[in-house]
């Protein structure tokens, strides 16, 4: 048990946590999550021993990035939902703030370790499932409203929208943003109704996207 779970955090504890987090978002952003945990207390500006005290291993640190990311989108993704004047703008503000799940994405391709306890954490298993609702919500009541494509499915979006977020390898902060908006300006236009294709197979489920499970041809 960490010192967070034992009892609720003064102040200054969680002003440390969230300077911990925000350092280690940037360099597990950056350079993966093998970095020294003393380089993360650097660039947070809190002693190693505040870091350890907080998370005393580096997968309890890769879990609650992981965490705060999934909150974070959460967060949005109902707000988009309930503000935007039709479902198909809240689509596109969740594709617009799907930066904020990029890291947890990238967590689980480029690190094994992570990926494993990502997999195994019964918090990020929850946070899947509820923001995957969500955007099932979002997808439906577009296709209601007939502004999605209606042969697409929510497993479809979702698989459309982890392959935006991989990592595309070392460039410039300026040509991965125009890459990241010009892939998701085409990736709209692909969803956008009236569709100008006809897809293989039916539409794909959630469930479909599971381990496992055989999709139809």
């Amino acid at each position: 048990m960490t010192e967070d779970s034992a009892r609720p955090l003064r102040a200054d504890a969680r002003r440390n946590r969230a300077q911990i987090l925000a350092a280690a978002r940037r360099v597990f952003g950056a350079r993966g999550t093998d970095v020294p945990m003393e380089e993360i207390a650097r660039h947070a500006g809190v002693g190693i021993g505040t870091l350890y005290r907080r998370f005393p291993d580096r997968n309890s640190l890769v879990l609650a990035v992981a965490h705060d990311s999934f909150a974070r989108v959460i967060t949005e993704a109902r707000a988009a939902f309930a503000e935007e004047e039709s479902a198909w703008n809240a689509l596109v503000r969740l594709l617009r703030t799907s930066r904020e799940i990029q890291l947890g994405v990238q967590l689980a391709v480029l690190s094994p370790e992570a990926s494993h306890a990502l997999d195994a954490d019964q918090e990020a298993t929850r946070f899947r499932r509820e923001l995957l609702s969500i955007l099932d919500k979002v997808v439906r009541a577009a296709q209601r409203e007939g502004t999605l494509r209606p042969d697409v499915g929510t497993g479809d979006v979702a698989a459309l929208l982890s392959l935006l977020l991989r990592p595309m390898g070392a460039m410039s902060d300026l040509v991965s943003w125009q890459l990241s908006e010009r892939a998701a300006a085409l990736l709209l236009d692909c969803l956008r109704a009236p569709s100008r294709s006809t897809l293989p197979g039916g539409p794909l489920s959630v469930e479909q996207l599971k381990p496992g499970v055989t999709l139809d041809p």
